[in-house]
């Protein structure tokens, strides 16, 4: 009997689960997870300001792993690609005989110096469940003054959060009636607000609008939480009274340890097959891989459509014919009910126009509509529903030009 195992049960894992095992019945397949509680991640970034709660956005992780896939609950220790095992902690060890790495990334505070002494106090992340439920606790009493939402280093999750929250605070203030009160500075590692120039161009006069400071090229050294302040390589300081951080993101540990990964442990795989670059029979999907495209769901999303068939065809020894191409879609809230979309992948860059039909739509690229903002809360109900079952979503996992228009940067 063959043995898949898959590391981790979050959105590329499960998907992952879900696609294959309907078509490995005679294999034993098998998840391990350290959380028994499953993430919709995109819906962190609404906690804060109340427009979810908690609740809604946690799942048993159980409830979405197929039947007939074992799940165990554990924290992995290490692989051993060269013996075809891992070792979780306690010593268990699981063979197999091919390995899919979906551990994704996350905020690693403890990376940039100083952060970890204020957080929950006056430094703040809404990276992780906890984070976000203290920050939305903290914006309800907080009565104003310097806000700061400052991006570490890339690559992140979702790297359009950061934006979002800062537009989605911006909304909060001056519903409130107190934006006045609040002064806004969104910190960025990067040359304007963006990572490609056309969406830059349109999120950077977004910012000019709202009177939203830009401060770009920010490599941070370190947080100073006593003084309130930030401090860049180049010796610039930025003050705060709340410091909405976007921390170090990194792969899981075990990947270091396992010597499998980069300096950011994440797992270096062919970009249009998610194949290990230097083990034959292991896979990184999701956030995991190193591929250069946005550590998003929908990235997974896309990419899994494609591994499936991949997978299938490798495990006979046939060529993968399937090649991804980093295709990323992702909705971005821009406050007062209205959100614009981007669609882009490796090559392309994000573009005006209308997805997913040419000229019809029914969503606006690159643009501020009311229905982009109803497409990402709709969104949540797709994720529990189709996309972790590994149902078929109707849209091309591939990029496609039609409906977009050229523009100049």
């Amino acid at each position: 009997m063959k043995r898949l195992l898959i590391l981790g049960a979050g959105t590329a894992g499960t998907m992952a689960a879900n696609k294959l095992a309907k078509h490995l019945p005679d294999w034993k397949i098998t998840m391990v997870d350290q959380h028994q509680t499953h993430y919709y991640q995109p819906g962190y970034l609404f906690i804060p300001f109340g427009a979810y709660t908690p609740d809604e956005v946690v799942k048993p992780t159980k409830k979405f792993v197929p039947e007939g896939v074992e799940l165990i609950t554990a924290t992995i220790d290490q692989v051993f690609p060269d013996d075809n095992k891992v070792v979780l902690e306690g010593g268990q060890e699981l063979p197999y005989d091919y390995l899919i790495i979906a551990t994704g990334t996350t905020p690693r505070p403890d990376q940039t110096p100083g952060m970890e002494d204020g957080l929950r106090d006056n430094v703040h992340e809404f990276y992780t469940y906890e984070g976000t439920t203290a920050l939305g606790e903290k914006l309800k009493t907080w009565e104003g003054g310097k806000l700061v939402v400052q991006i570490c280093e890339m690559p992140i999750k979702c790297p359009v959060a950061p934006l979002e929250f800062t537009f989605l605070a911006d909304a909060f203030f001056e519903e409130k009636g107190m934006r006045d009160k609040v002064d806004i500075t969104y910190v960025t590692p990067l040359e304007g607000a963006f990572t490609k120039p056309v969406a830059s161009k349109h999120l950077g006069s977004m910012l000019d609008d709202r009177k939203i400071n830009l401060e770009p090229d920010f490599m941070i050294e370190s947080v100073d939480a006593e003084a309130g302040k930030i401090v860049s390589f180049d010796e610039r300081e930025i003050p705060f009274d709340l410091l909405v951080t976007i921390p170090v993101n990194m792969g899981a540990d075990f990947i270091a340890k396992s010597d499998m990964g980069d300096d950011l442990n994440y797992v270096p795989v062919d970009p249009q097959t998610l194949l290990s670059k230097k083990y034959d029979n292991v896979f990184a999907l999701g956030d995991a891989s190193d591929i250069p495209a946005s550590k998003a769901g929908s990235v997974a999303h896309f990419a899994v459509d494609l591994f499936e068939k991949n997978f299938l065809a490798h495990i006979q020894g046939l060529p993968m014919t399937e090649a991804f191409d980093g295709h990323a879609n992702c909705f971005i809230e821009s406050g007062h009910g209205k959100g614009l979309l981007i669609d882009f992948n490796y090559d392309t860059e994000p573009l005006p126009g209308k997805y997913p039909l040419p000229g019809v739509g029914p969503f606006s690229l690159l643009k501020e509509t009311e229905l982009n903002h109803w497409g990402k809360l709709m969104f949540r109900w797709m994720y529990w529903n189709i996309l972790l079952p590994g149902k078929e979503l109707p849209l091309p996992a591939l990029m496609s030009m039609a409906g977009k228009e050229k523009e100049a940067v």
